[in-house]
């Protein structure tokens, strides 16, 4: 069995986290993760460690890459950002002026604002849908094109758990003639010499750590139990199709585009991107962005209980903004975005201190955005800088 070390750079002022880490590892509630945090454009912490698989007869090594699942939204933000900062997109702009027939049954006035802001109303599908049809991109984006929004465009935030990345993977397309999956390889991942992908090509198969999914949640106690409304927007927004652990992880889902939802990569990966928007729009010497590009992320576009998640949220256009009276309360307010993936990976852009903090694991809690480790990683690193 692998030694329990933790491995990589960590700046000293933050050996707290790497102590953390290590206890984390070694009590079982992490198995292995990556974490990475930069700051001013230099990497403070780039370190991993613990277990690549369950057994933990393999280590997580630096270049173990992990599905990260809504993560993946963050990466589908910045291509449309990077596009809206070439003059190709416009987020006030019609999505049909892209996309024409996506104006059927009532949406020819959603704008590109209102699904990267969750508010477009397109958070599901009508039509029955499984793990297999997902991977069927234009049939999937067919679907989408021709039903009605759930509810008022622009009224309010209701998480588009499958539907971001097929939104804007077609208006990638539309614009770009490349998939998303081309377009962040050339023009994100590659450009920045990152290890990220949507999907994942067949040569990196033999580096992804298997994901370990939660225990399902305890049964509601008998005589306790409500009747499950199929019709409501959470039920049809989350179980159309409901996550099918066994099909994640097999070439069909490796291979597909599933923009919102099979990103590959690790926590330095993704903060390698995502500082482009805590930089003023330039890492690894490679400008992808303006100031005013960026600067279109902190107007308000949703604030309050989210139709799907039932949570308190406040949207930007690509990313969730932190703030007291929301669910992110527990990150610094001011210009700080984020978004996190299923069972507790996340990443942050705080533009106020010039940093970006990611972590990504392969053994996952039963939560949407930040466990109790993430949450506790972030708490320490604040505090490192004094700022908690």
């Amino acid at each position: 069995m692998p030694q329990q070390k933790i491995y990589g750079h960590i700046d000293p002022q933050y050996q707290d986290v790497q102590k953390i880490f290590q206890d984390f590892v070694e009590s079982g509630e992490e198995l292995g993760a990556s974490i990475a945090v930069n700051k001013d454009g230099k990497n403070i912490i780039n370190m991993w460690g613990g277990y690549k698989t369950e057994d933990k007869s393999k280590a997580w090594e630096h270049d173990t890459i992990v599905n990260v699942f809504s993560i993946s939204k963050t990466v589908c933000a910045l291509a449309a950002l990077i596009l809206v900062d070439r003059g190709l997109l416009d987020v006030n702009g019609k999505v049909c002026d892209y996309w024409p027939e996506f104006a059927a049954n009532g949406k020819s006035q959603i704008e590109v604002r209102h699904i990267m802001s969750h508010t477009s109303g397109v958070s599901g599908w009508n039509t029955p849908m499984t793990m297999k049809d997902l991977c069927d991109f234009e049939g999937s984006v067919a679907k989408l094109a021709e039903q009605e929004p759930w509810w008022t465009p622009g009224s309010g935030s209701g998480y588009h758990s499958w539907t971001y990345g097929f939104i804007i993977g077609k208006l990638v397309r539309n614009i770009t003639g490349l998939t998303l999956k081309q377009f962040v390889a050339q023009e994100i991942a590659g450009p920045l010499g990152v290890d990220f992908e949507i999907g994942s090509s067949e040569n990196n198969w033999p580096r992804i750590s298997p994901l370990v999914f939660p225990a399902p949640r305890e049964p509601a106690s008998e005589g306790n139990t409500a009747p499950v409304d199929i019709t409501s927007i959470p039920v049809k927004t989350f179980g159309n199709p409901a996550l099918d652990q066994k099909f994640v992880g097999t070439r069909q889902w490796k291979e597909a585009e599933i923009g919102a939802a099979n990103g590959h990569g690790n926590a330095l990966s993704i903060a390698t991107m995502l500082s482009l928007i805590s930089l003023g729009g330039e890492a690894n010497g490679v400008r992808l962005l303006s100031q005013k590009t960026i600067d279109l992320i902190f107007r308000e576009q949703s604030r309050g209980r989210d139709l799907v998640t039932g949570e308190n949220f406040q949207f930007g256009i690509g990313y969730a903004l932190t703030g007291r009276d929301t669910d992110l309360n527990w990150l610094p307010g001011g210009r700080v975005c984020t978004w996190g993936g299923y069972g507790g990976s996340i990443v942050i852009m705080d533009l106020d201190r010039r940093l970006t903090i990611c972590y990504a694991m392969n053994k996952l809690d039963n939560v949407g955005v930040g466990s109790h480790r993430t949450k506790t990683y972030v708490k320490a690193i604040y505090n490192a800088i004094g700022a908690a």
